[in-house]
């Protein structure tokens, strides 16, 4: 395949912001567990963000906690004080340097923060149930001021995003933090208007998307956009099932905002719930959303061809994770026709020359499995 023929080296035009990106590949927000211990940016961080700041047209930062009490892990940068945005604008500085677009993921982890990296070591959640994990804290149940408190803080977040340059920000509302955490049944027993049915459980992140976009709309004065991440389903009884997610996304799309972003580990992986169900999650959601909001789809994508798959099926953009980890000059590749030179495992040896953070080297060795090495 020749590359004038790969859709994913096309432009594309954001339809609420009108940003225009180089190609429709995005760098996934991957945790880096790198940062200082104060929520500021390292230089190991700097350094693995330059290296990787022409791998896409779309780059997205790891996630930054909006408030102290969603700190999910170790080495995690923050948003959540003005003291941040110089720290913040280092990393916007870094992706934007060869004029590709740079977004903030912004976070709360909830009960899946872990308890050394919290101010008075409890995490919080919609209701005081454990996450079904080993070890599991049992979180405190937030009040409604604490509610209230954390939508302002998303808006506040992305105040700072604004300020320190970046050209958009992305609502972690996936991969079982917070936001989701109030949208699941199993994660949310409350009975007031944080909790119950559907439409009360979808309550908060639907404020959070609101508070965001109105603070764009009130602070920026350049195009900035806004995507929302979603996981499709959840593996917990009871849990979020796809029939809930396509609530929320239907009313996510009536949102300005410029994509939803949905994870998942591989494109084209069966139902989590239902192993005999085999159609893709993220192709149901497109259908569902009938092209009314661009997608991201993400999962298990190595090589050019893989890509190609996505967009071919109907998503617009296409997330590259463990890909740019490590290789990041796989989008070069393409564009100069060596797509056979692509690494697609570490070696022992690639961590200085990918500009892999120690940290997060130290974490790829611990997780079996979870990367390629030679």
């Amino acid at each position: 395949m020749q590359k004038s023929k790969y859709k994913l080296l096309e432009p594309f035009v954001f339809p609420v912001s009108g940003i225009k990106i180089n190609n429709r590949i995005v760098l996934a927000p991957m945790t880096t567990y790198s940062g200082n211990e104060d929520g500021t940016v390292s230089d190991q961080e700097i350094a693995y963000y330059k290296r990787r700041n022409r791998s896409a047209g779309l780059l997205i930062s790891a996630c930054a906690y909006v408030i102290p009490q969603g700190k999910a892990f170790p080495g995690q940068i923050g948003a959540h004080t003005n003291l941040m945005i110089p720290s913040l604008k280092r990393i916007s500085e870094a992706l934007k340097e060869n004029g590709e677009k740079a977004v903030l993921q912004i976070h709360h982890g909830g009960r899946m923060s872990a308890k050394e990296q919290l101010p008075d070591g409890q995490c919080l959640s919609a209701s005081a149930v454990a996450a079904e994990r080993e070890g599991a804290q049992i979180p405190r149940e937030m009040t409604e001021p604490e509610i209230e408190e954390t939508i302002l803080a998303y808006g506040l977040a992305t105040r700072r995003a604004i300020q320190a340059g970046f050209d958009g920000v992305e609502i972690h509302g996936a991969n079982t933090y917070l936001l989701q955490q109030f949208f699941s049944p199993h994660s949310n027993k409350r009975s007031d208007k944080w909790g119950g049915n559907l439409l009360k459980r979808m309550r908060f992140p639907l404020a959070v998307a609101d508070e965001v976009i109105r603070v764009v709309r009130k602070q920026s004065n350049r195009p900035f956009l806004v995507g929302y991440r979603i996981s499709p389903e959840e593996v917990e009884n009871p849990g979020i099932q796809l029939e809930d997610t396509l609530v929320l996304i239907e009313e996510l799309s009536r949102r300005n905002l410029d994509y939803i972003h949905v994870s998942t580990m591989n494109y084209f992986g069966a139902s989590l719930r239902n192993p005999q169900d085999l159609k893709p999650r993220t192709q149901i959601i497109l259908e569902k959303l009938n092209h009314t909001i661009p997608i991201i789809g993400v999962g298990s994508v190595q090589t050019p061809i893989d890509a190609q798959k996505i967009l071919n099926n109907g998503a617009d953009l296409v997330a590259l994770g463990r890909a740019l980890l490590i290789d990041p000059e796989w989008l070069l590749k393409i564009k100069k026709g060596k797509e056979d030179t692509i690494e697609t495992a570490f070696q022992e040896s690639s961590r200085e020359l990918v500009e892999i953070p120690s940290k997060l080297w130290n974490v790829l060795l611990q997780r079996k499995g979870w990367v390629p090495f030679k």
